[in-house]
């Protein structure tokens, strides 16, 4: 197996609640991300493990459509996002945390793995230093995209 992780931090100057909603809200999600084409839902109800989507955006002048799952949740505070693709395997943990001032911050940790037998593992393990400094500026300005809309609606 070939592993690598990318971590995001940001602080948002908005209440713990206010940027889980924003997070979480995963139909609104392209009216709030940049980054983000667009997105199908797949299963009923509100934000719950089980929760799953497709997810459109384009990387690199592609469309790339990736489906989603909840595995975890612990609202406010935390939750746990998985997909599989071209034989790797992508966990996305979100926590967010309150500061004594009333802003969050809201740390992404992205833990990727793949088959090294497989032409993808051998892709991901050549491209892995090159694909997580790309993968890490992108979901920082997914960061920044959430923090300006929460802050915005302050």
């Amino acid at each position: 197996m070939t592993a690598w992780q990318v971590t995001a931090e940001l602080r948002i100057a908005a209440p713990m609640e206010r940027v889980w909603e924003a997070l979480t809200d995963i139909e609104g999600s392209p009216g709030r991300i940049a980054g983000i084409e667009r997105v199908e839902v797949l299963s009923e109800g509100s934000f719950a493990v089980g929760t799953r989507w497709r997810e459109t955006r384009r990387i690199f002048g592609k469309e790339v459509t990736e489906e989603m799952y909840v595995t975890a949740v612990e609202a406010p505070a935390r939750y746990v996002v998985e997909s599989d693709s071209r034989g790797v395997h992508h966990t996305s943990e979100f926590t967010l945390t309150a500061e004594p001032d009333g802003a969050t911050t809201v740390r992404l940790v992205i833990d990727s793995e793949t088959e090294k037998k497989s032409l993808e593992g051998a892709m991901g393990k050549f491209l892995g230093g090159i694909g997580s400094k790309a993968v890490a500026k992108a979901v920082t300005k997914d960061l920044e995209d959430v923090a300006a809309a929460v802050e915005s609606s302050a």
